[in-house]
């Protein structure tokens, strides 16, 4: 009995051993060893240049700046399932920066989710992406934040619950969701197509709000640009392969880059945290960029479209009524009578892409908090929608928008109460 016992016992290091093996195995897959001596590094003007260009590509700002404080300096809090998340300090500063970082360490970093000491990064930087990055363009960022203001903001500690505040759970989340890799060229399409998908997939990372997502949080890659709630937040990321949501398969060039340069085209306009990504990434890009960026989303692999029950969705007449008053008060000087907008002031709410979709979350966020357009320069002075949460209760908001969702050809499940409260 007690020889057996110990042949299980010896039978189940051994595999725990193999296991803790075939992990750190799995974390290591792929890295290059650091050289021993840092090597020279020259940051010319034109790499210091390329690399400020792509740092508006990837809006580092937008993660790494907190609202009134130093540029590059971190300290954003990141919402996750799993808690919250806080960027860190990209400054040269040597003590709370990355001022002590090689261009070998930035690169590990970027191309491998790993930082100076080893310890492994959480994918809220989007390493997952910016893996596909060329080594050339990670020195060209490294030359650029060399260059920024430093700043001694120390970095905030994250806020994650066990056992998600671990290097063992990281690790764990890498060995099942990470490979490092570099964007490998489609031989089959041209140089401007190659570019978009170099962008769209590497330094821009809109799969990080556009893809849909695992139990784990790991973006899903055969899914492609697929939409899904971005996370922590109750904003919905509308699928790009989806002449349903998102789509532009059908617009023609000018119309997408219009959007990302302007932030309103013909077709349609951005609000909500698309709104940041153009007012502080896409309006700066150059026209070559943004027309790559539109070839390569023009021919995305459309997903079917979504099946829909025959005839009209049934509606609580009271709940029509109750929103249709608070339309007629407040929405219809603006949205017109009948849901028809005002060219180039007002959206059409009337057979509106975003009204119909599947889910209301980004109605509910707008209507509640408001709508606001980029200033860009093309649109230095847009038309924004103020924020009703102060005079609409939640059973106010779930009946205006299930009024909308049903109206004027409109043909959208109703908004529930449920639906409403999400924050």
């Amino acid at each position: 009995m007690l020889r057996r016992l110990l042949f299980v016992v010896i039978a189940l290091g051994l595999l725990l051993a193999l296991a803790a093996l075939g992990l750190v195995a799995m974390n290591l897959r792929g890295e290059d060893k650091l050289p021993p001596t840092p090597t020279p590094f020259e940051a010319t003007k034109a790499l210091v240049e390329r690399g400020r260009y792509l740092a508006l590509a990837g809006n580092c700002a937008g993660c790494h700046t907190v609202r009134g404080g130093a540029a590059y300096a971190g300290g954003l809090g990141i919402g996750t399932p799993f808690g919250t998340i806080y960027s860190s300090n990209l400054t040269p500063d040597e003590a709370h920066g990355i001022g002590n970082w090689s261009v070998d360490h930035f690169w590990r970093a970027m191309h491998n989710g790993r930082a100076k000491d080893g310890h492994l990064l959480y994918p809220a930087f989007p390493y997952p992406s910016f893996t596909r990055m060329t080594r050339e363009d990670s020195d060209a960022l490294y030359a650029y934040l060399r260059t920024v203001p430093p700043s001694d903001r120390p970095d905030t500690p994250h806020a994650l619950r066990f056992p998600y505040n671990t290097q063992l759970a990281l690790a764990v989340w890498r060995a099942l969701s990470f490979k490092p890799g570099v964007y490998e060229k489609d031989e089959s399409k041209n140089a401007e197509w190659n570019r978009g998908a170099y962008l769209v997939q590497g330094a821009a990372h809109c799969i990080a709000c556009h893809g849909a997502r695992n139990s784990l949080g790991a973006t899903l890659d055969g899914r492609g640009l697929s939409g899904g709630l971005i996370p922590g937040e109750n904003w919905y990321a509308p699928a790009l392969n989806s002449s349903a949501e998102a789509g532009v398969a059908d617009w023609a060039p000018e119309q997408i880059v219009g959007l990302l340069k302007n932030g309103t085209s013909a077709r349609g306009s951005v609000m909500g945290p698309m709104a940041d990504v153009v007012w502080g990434s896409t309006q700066h890009l150059s026209d070559e960029d943004l027309n790559a960026i539109a070839q390569y989303l023009r021919q995305l692999p459309q997903a079917p479209p979504p099946p829909r029950p025959p005839g009209p969705l049934a509606r609580d007449r009271a709940v029509m009524a109750r929103g249709s008053a608070i339309f007629d008060q407040r929405c219809a000087y603006c949205h017109g009578e009948k849901g028809e907008g005002a060219p180039g002031a007002y959206p059409p709410l009337a057979g509106n892409r975003m009204v119909n979709m599947e889910t209301p979350a980004n109605l509910v966020q707008i209507v509640r908090h408001g709508g606001f357009l980029p200033a860009t320069a093309g649109n230095p002075r847009p038309y924004g929608m103020p924020p009703f949460g102060p005079v609409l209760d939640d059973q106010d908001i779930a009946a205006v928008l299930t009024f909308v969702r049903g109206s004027w050809g409109n043909d959208a499940p109703p908004v529930s109460l449920a639906d409403a409260m999400r924050r």
